[in-house]
């Protein structure tokens, strides 16, 4: 007969806790010396596949039964020197697997971590660990070093855990955390933003707390993958709120100029995201342009959100600058249309039509100045899917936006964000 022994052993873990489950030594028949020795045409196996039988060597089977006793018996003053005469007569890749399967039960019982990571890594260099097992190891020791504020061995044993099992979303969120306690904040971004991207691949919603806290890191880094990482946000949770902060952290990274401000605040309407100093400051730039259609009409509405206070002093400029300033007819458009003498005066008359809500006018007065002087395509082509967008045209509003380019296409994109919520 054959002495074989079966391994069951694994360490599974909580974000913060770990657990030994049942195992060999809790669970299956215990080793036992038989005194049938393999024959010697039958040398014992090198490698083996993750989960097959493990079986020792004859010349380390009384000090792996030894082993296994005082590790049964929790006799920890022994254990050591029981490891010790193990290793002294491992001579096979399953004698030092069976020899740290054995630590790592011991140490799991006396709460080691220290000595649970070195088991895990015996472990893995014989190259018969079951990596999905071994990786739930890995993420236990992770969130033991985590609560002992020992960040970086944290970090090495969620790095371990992600190479065994690289699609662990929650082990990638963990690693996180522990460059974020390192203070690692751009490799700490990184690893939410894959763990965000592994949640999104496996079609779920990533965790609005991970997307605001990977936001939150980015910018505070000043690093541009913010814009992107905000847009993702508003995307999986779109609310005035949200809004108001993407576009915020866009405007505050890439201070854009007077007409890509007022395409944002045009966003910020139409997700009802604006405050009353932004209403205001809406209301001003429109104003600034001669533009008092759009004026008025950011104006109104900062009152009716109650937002803005007619009777404020910060307001005074607009509550009595706006009194009888020219208001637009559509027959003044018709007729500044038949006048317009360049592109930049076509484009300003369908940001007219735009305030008056005449969208599709809009969109033909867009048309008209593309390809003239002075006229920046990707701007007209912006107006064009905002003005399409309002007008509930989202297949052309959806070519029009993704056909802008450069700066400006970083606002089409929140545009197209707004678009894709719609049905």
């Amino acid at each position: 007969m054959k002495l074989i022994i079966r391994t069951a052993l694994v360490l599974t873990a909580a974000p913060s806790t770990m657990v030994l489950a049942q195992g060999y030594g809790s669970s299956g028949p215990p080793m036992r010396d038989t005194g049938v020795r393999p024959q010697a045409s039958q040398p014992p196996r090198q490698q083996q596949p993750a989960g097959s039988q493990i079986k020792p060597s004859p010349k380390a089977l009384k000090a792996l039964i030894d082993l296994q006793t005082a590790v049964k018996a929790n006799d920890t003053a022994n254990i050591p020197a029981k490891v010790a005469a193990a290793q002294a007569v491992a001579s096979t890749p399953q004698d030092h697997y069976l020899i740290a399967q054995f630590q790592l039960q011991a140490a799991a019982k006396a709460n080691d971590i220290n000595m649970v990571a070195t088991a895990a890594d015996a472990m893995a260099a014989t190259g018969l660990a079951d990596q999905a097992n071994l990786a739930k190891i890995y993420r236990g020791v992770g969130g033991s070093f985590y609560n002992a504020k020992q960040y970086d061995r944290a970090v090495a044993a969620y790095t371990h855990a992600l190479q065994l099992n690289p699609d662990d979303i929650n082990a990638e969120e963990l690693l996180g955390e522990s460059r974020l306690a390192a203070g690692q904040k751009a490799e700490a971004a990184a690893a939410f933003q894959r763990a965000i991207q592994m949640t999104t691949a496996a079609g779920q919603k990533p965790d609005e707390n991970l997307l605001k806290r990977t936001v939150s890191i980015a910018y505070d880094q000043q690093s541009p993958s913010a814009v992107e990482l905000a847009r993702q946000w508003v995307a999986a949770y779109p609310t005035p709120a949200s809004w108001s902060d993407a576009i915020a952290i866009y405007r505050n990274l890439n201070h854009p100029d007077v007409e890509g401000t007022m395409d944002l605040y045009r966003l910020m309407a139409l997700t009802g995201s604006l405050t009353g100093p932004q209403y205001a400051q809406y209301s001003r730039a429109a104003a600034a342009e001669g533009n008092f259609n759009e004026a008025q009409a950011a104006y109104d509405a900062g009152v009716a959100a109650k937002l803005i206070n007619p009777a404020g002093s910060e307001y005074n400029d607009l509550t009595s600058g706006l009194k009888g300033k020219p208001k637009a007819t559509a027959a003044d458009l018709a007729a500044a249309t038949k006048a317009a003498v360049n592109g930049t005066a076509l484009l300003r008359i369908g940001d007219r039509y735009y305030a008056m809500g005449d969208y599709a006018k809009a969109v033909e007065l867009y048309k008209m100045s593309m390809g003239k002087p002075g006229v920046d395509t990707s701007v007209a082509n912006l107006h064009i899917g905002m003005a399409l967008t309002r007008a509930g045209d989202k297949a052309g509003a959806t070519a029009a936006l993704n056909s802008v380019t450069g700066p400006r296409g970083e606002i089409a994109k929140f545009w197209l964000t707004y678009l894709n919520q719609k049905a």
